[in-house]
């Protein structure tokens, strides 16, 4: 077996993790990640034969059984991923059924997945069904986003047009649009079961007065999804109250678009 911590998935996680709690949007133990493995990339690393415990989790996930995931522990920090992978990160096999996991790797101090790994499960299981190189799920909380929505409405569509408008990239970035949700106990089935329906119809969630959870086909495409929202959020924050605030309008967005040949989220622009 070749050594785990130099595969390229460990690494490039660690790193990931590593840039987020910089950044300070996953304070102590916040925030997780999950990424789809293929069993060509896990095999050369693990032994799929030896069962190290099995994990439960709330909910059945049948169309992901035998599939193996990459996943963040609960209660872990993410400072602490790449300095310690074996006792931070997981390596899992779905069950045959569905209804629980097999650890193949990590969780070395005898702990679990995040507790929101439902959440996760749920997630990926969406965005295949729209995009089949879908791969990781992030949750962060990132400081200016979740102020902004002590500030903001949470309409979605108005939540994402004040992003929108602060600068030029970022409907270029995603231009499908932010979903949010109103307030809810995070970790519980079901902030888990709606943050599901809503990743039917858009990458990027915002989970009020809490954190932001983006979709991606790589940790790269993922965490440039999350610093985006970030960026807008940023200065949004920066300039909502001032008097004389220049915006970027209906009609300038739709001028990016077409200059970047993207399509914006039907009915969310009304240029005039």
């Amino acid at each position: 077996m070749k050594n785990i911590l130099k595969a390229p998935f460990i690494k490039e996680l660690g790193e990931i993790a590593d840039n987020m709690y910089r950044q300070g949007w996953n304070e102590r133990n916040g925030g997780n990640i999950s990424v789809l493995l293929d069993e060509k990339e896990v095999l050369p690393y693990i032994n799929k034969n030896k069962i190290i415990r099995d994990l439960e989790f709330k909910g059945e996930f049948p169309s992901f059984a035998g599939k193996y995931f990459l996943i963040t522990g609960t209660g872990k920090y993410f400072k602490n991923i790449s300095k310690n992978p074996e006792a931070n990160l997981g390596i899992i096999r779905i069950s045959d059924d569905g209804k629980n996991a097999h650890l193949l790797w990590g969780f070395s101090d005898g702990g679990t997945f995040t507790s929101e790994v439902a959440m996760h499960l749920g997630a990926h299981r969406e965005r295949l069904k729209i995009d089949p190189n879908h791969r990781v799920v992030m949750h962060a909380h990132p400081t200016c986003t979740v102020s902004m929505t002590h500030i903001h409405s949470w309409d979605e569509r108005e939540f994402t047009r004040s992003i929108w408008s602060t600068c030029t990239e970022c409907i270029v970035i995603f231009p499908d649009g932010i979903g949010v949700l109103p307030w809810m106990v995070s970790s519980g089935p079901e902030i888990g079961r709606i943050s599901a329906e809503k990743f039917k119809e858009f990458r990027i969630l915002v989970w009020a007065l809490h954190g932001c959870t983006v979709t991606g086909t790589s940790l790269d495409e993922a965490f440039g999804l999350l610093e985006t929202v970030e960026k807008g959020a940023t200065i949004y924050n920066n300039i909502w109250q001032c008097e004389n605030r220049k915006s970027i309008d209906d009609k300038m967005l739709m001028e990016i678009c077409k200059d970047f040949n993207i399509t914006p989220k039907e009915g969310w622009l009304n240029p005039q």
